[in-house]
C-alpha cells in the first residue's frame, strides 16, 4: 500500500509518493492501493484540477482509503469533497482540509495507523 501527494509545486511529505501531474496521480491510484491521499486542486496551467481526479475516483472506483485536500483553493476544496464524499463507499475517510501534523509525523515514521 502507497500513499500519494498530488501537487505541481509543493515538496512531498516523507512517506508519500509525489505525483506531480493529475495523470501520474492517477496512474498510482490505478494500479496500487492507496492508503492516504492527498490532494491538490489548481494543478497549474496545462494540466485539469484536483476536481477531474476526484470525478475519475468516482467513475473508475479509485477509491483510497482516506483523502486530505492541502489545496489553497476553497472552491477547489469544496468541490473535490462534495464529489467525493457523496460517492464514497463505507468505511473511506475523507477530511475536509489539510493532514495534521501529528498524522503526517506518523507517516513519516512508517505508522500508517496514526
Amino acid at each position: 500500500m502507497i500513499n500519494v501527494y498530488m501537487d505541481d509545486f509543493r515538496k512531498v511529505p516523507q512517506g508519500f509518493m509525489l505525483a506531480r501531474t493529475t495523470e501520474e496521480c492517477l496512474l498510482l491510484l490505478r494500479n496500487y492501493e492507496v492508503g492516504v491521499l492527498s490532494l491538490d486542486h489548481d494543478m497549474g496551467p496545462v494540466d485539469d484540477t484536483g476536481s477531474e481526479v476526484a470525478r475519475l475516483i468516482v467513475l473508475e472506483g479509485l477509491f483510497p482509503q482516506e483523502v486530505y485536500f492541502h489545496t489553497s483553493s476553497l472552491w477547489g476544496r469544496k468541490e473535490m469533497y462534495e464529489m467525493l464524499y457523496a460517492a464514497k463507499p463505507e468505511g473511506m475517510l475523507i477530511h475536509n482540509g489539510p493532514m495534521p501534523q501529528d498524522k503526517l509525523l506518523a507517516i513519516a515514521s512508517g505508522d500508517s495507523n496514526e
